[in-house]
């Protein structure tokens, strides 16, 4: 669907909820959000003035409107119990054709005042004041998630969230040793819980509206479920919600401060060792969206391929993390250096990764003055190139490397190691085996992101 047909629908279906004398704006599309587009558009009534709105729409062909109407119930219960969150204006239902009007799933609500790049609200000096208080506050603005009537959010759902990711694991293709070593610890230390609430399921930072004041807005209630309601602090402490930051509640500040304005608002004190368990779940959880994502973006008809592809690589982050959440440390052997200088290559000089650095640094600086989604776009694509560069000077030696570490432990490839990780025929305990499970996360971070 076009920019202009996009306005054409939006403009009748303003006209249906809020007027007939509306008019809508050319909407922008919003950079980020993989599994979601995101578009702001301003309506006008010459009676009541101009209001600017979001559309939160599936991608055409991937649709899932009982997940939206679900997300659009979640709001409605969730203003009742004190949660903030924009005010919905009109969504499509799983029961009947309103996403025909806007061409599949969708949610219209108000575009709230505020900040969500989690890159500003971590270094600009003019959010400085309020990072020191978020911690406590976010820990009261769960509790107050936590307090929501599941009963009034009709199709959440619950169930085994370790068996459920398993299955998703399974279905996103080869297996990796980090990620089986992680399902097994979990099931092995698996925390006691006698709660059942509704948990948001991606509280985190990028997914909240913040100003200098505080919380604005909770936003993306599209994975909100019901369960453990630890999962969601564990969530929002996932080292990859940190965006660089030492700090482990996302980015902003300590764990006290998340616990102690939790109790302060419900009374009740969370378990810090079911908040890490959750934590590491989290971590793998992402893994696992990683893989998931990559497989969609490798499917035809998807308008935002490139973004779901870059993700799959970050999987190598999420070994990282997992590893040292599980005290297994990560590969002492120097990651190769790429020789650009070499004269003896058959190809000779410019090699392939000059010419890929080239092209990355046309694409990054050629964006400069587009608009801001083909920007963002830009600096993805770049990264991208330098992940392809870095595969193609480093990718021959780190193979070797992968095939000797796995010989030594007594496997002919990483599957079949996680296979037998997964019966329980070989351990990390045995230093050949972890040996070579760190050499090939360590190898995949060197490629996707020397830098982390």
């Amino acid at each position: 669907m076009s920019t202009d047909t996009l306005r054409a629908a939006l403009e009748r279906r303003i006209r249906e909820v809020l007027g007939d004398a509306c008019t809508v704006s050319e909407p922008t599309r919003l950079t980020g959000g993989a599994s979601r587009e995101t578009w702001t558009f301003t309506v006008s009534d010459p009676s009541s003035g101009s209001r600017d709105l979001i559309l939160r729409r599936d991608p055409p062909g991937f649709e899932d409107p009982q997940r939206m109407t679900l997300e659009a119930e979640s709001f409605t219960e969730a203003l009742r119990a004190g949660v903030p969150v924009p005010a919905l204006v009109d969504h499509s239902s799983g029961h009947d054709h309103t996403a025909d009007a806007l061409g599949s799933a969708y949610l219209l609500m108000d575009k709230l005042p505020g900040e969500a790049l989690p890159q500003r609200l971590l270094r600009d000096d003019r959010y400085a004041a309020v990072r020191a208080t978020l911690p406590y506050e976010l820990g009261r603005t769960l509790a107050r998630i936590h307090h929501m009537d599941t009963d009034a959010v009709p199709g959440l759902t619950g169930g085994d969230q370790v068996e459920h990711l398993s299955d998703m694991y399974r279905e996103t293709g080869t297996r990796l040793p980090v990620l089986e070593i992680a399902f097994r610890w979990l099931r092995e230390h698996r925390p006691l819980s006698a709660r059942d609430t509704v948990v948001h399921g991606d509280f985190r930072n990028g997914n909240l509206l913040l100003d200098e004041s505080g919380v604005r807005a909770v936003l993306d209630w599209e994975l909100v479920h019901r369960g453990d309601p630890m999962e969601d602090l564990g969530w929002l402490c996932v080292k990859t919600w940190r965006f660089g930051s030492p700090l482990p509640v996302g980015g902003f500040g300590d764990r006290t401060d998340l616990f102690r304005g939790y109790e302060d608002e419900c009374g009740i004190a969370p378990d810090p060792e079911s908040v890490r368990w959750w934590e590491l779940y989290g971590t793998l959880r992402w893994a696992v969206m990683c893989r998931h994502q990559a497989n969609r973006g490798l499917v035809d008809g998807e308008d935002n391929t490139l973004e779901l592809l870059a993700i799959g690589r970050r999987v190598a982050e999420c070994e990282k993390d997992l590893l040292d959440l599980l005290g297994l440390g990560h590969d002492d052997a120097p990651v190769p250096v790429p020789d650009t200088a070499a004269t003896d290559d058959l190809f000779g000089r410019p090699s392939a990764t000059e010419l890929l650095d080239v092209v990355r640094e046309f694409v990054r600086h050629g964006s400069a003055g587009a608009d801001p989604q083909s920007v963002y776009l830009a600096r993805v694509a770049a990264n991208v190139l330098g992940v392809a560069g870095r595969e193609a000077a480093l990718g021959a030696e780190l193979r070797t490397r992968h095939r000797e570490a796995l010989r030594g432990a007594g496997f002919e490839s990483e599957s079949a190691l996680a296979d037998a990780l997964r019966a329980g025929t070989a351990s990390a305990d045995d230093p050949a085996v972890a040996h070579a499970v760190r050499q090939a996360a360590a190898a995949r971070l060197a490629v996707a992101n020397p830098r982390y």
